[in-house]
């Protein structure tokens, strides 16, 4: 896997838009990797997830970009990225995460953060058939309910959250432009800080990979660990 930081123009009429719109971020990111077969599964199929962070030292809107296939950052449009960086900074930054997966074990504390949209499945219906069919999603805006998600989420993949901080975040829109009329987008996330410890190393590394969570597409559901100070 590898890992990008890409610290942003906030004064390019790109990042300006991209930034507003949860869509057009989603398509100029994607437009670093290859074409796949079946575009509608190729953010899954290249193992692409971001997060949107500021960056403290620059004072410039970044993203974190974590893919299974290295990207091609000259895709981008010209001057999208911020040239008012320090003089131990990269822009692009870009590092492989092999040696992370490799030093992971079962049983270690780790700091962690993760920008998630907690949801809920309603409307859940059954069929004559006996089958259940998936209903709507339904965003979870209570604290007790937004931090029983993530306890949730850590029993099915590997991992027990030890302490945690959350802070919701301003909706998020965009427009999704498919084959029809343009349909707007609402994305409610939260952002979660704290410390896990991992109990299922297999599980654990298939989180790191594939994401937390729905709206992987629009900046959700990338889990970022490092070492307790």
């Amino acid at each position: 896997m590898y890992l990008s930081r890409l610290l942003l123009n906030p004064r390019h009429r790109d990042v300006q838009r991209d930034l507003s719109d949860l869509q057009a971020m989603h398509r100029t990111l994607m437009a670093a990797f290859p074409l796949v077969q079946d575009a509608a599964s190729a953010r899954a199929e290249l193992g692409v997830l971001y997060r949107l962070e500021t960056d403290l030292n620059a004072g410039s809107p970044a993203i974190l970009v974590q893919s299974g296939t290295a990207p091609q950052w000259s895709a981008l449009p010209s001057g999208y990225l911020s040239q008012y960086i320090g003089a131990d900074q990269q822009n692009p930054a870009f590092k492989e995460l092999e040696p992370l997966l490799a030093a992971l074990k079962s049983g270690m504390s780790l700091r962690f953060r993760l920008r998630a949209n907690p949801t809920k499945k309603v409307a859940t219906k059954t069929g004559e058939d006996g089958r259940k069919r998936n209903g709507t999603r339904a965003d979870l805006r209570d604290e007790e309910a937004q931090r029983a998600w993530l306890h949730r989420k850590g029993e099915h993949h590997g991992f027990v959250v030890l302490g945690v901080r959350l802070a919701d975040e301003p909706l998020q829109t965009g427009r999704h432009r498919g084959q029809g009329e343009a349909r707007r987008l609402t994305v409610a996330s939260v952002l979660y800080n704290g410390i896990l410890r991992v109990t299922d190393l297999a599980l654990f590394q298939e989180a790191l990979e594939s994401g937390i969570g729905p709206a992987k597409a629009y900046g959700c559901g990338l889990l970022s660990v490092g070492p307790i100070a």
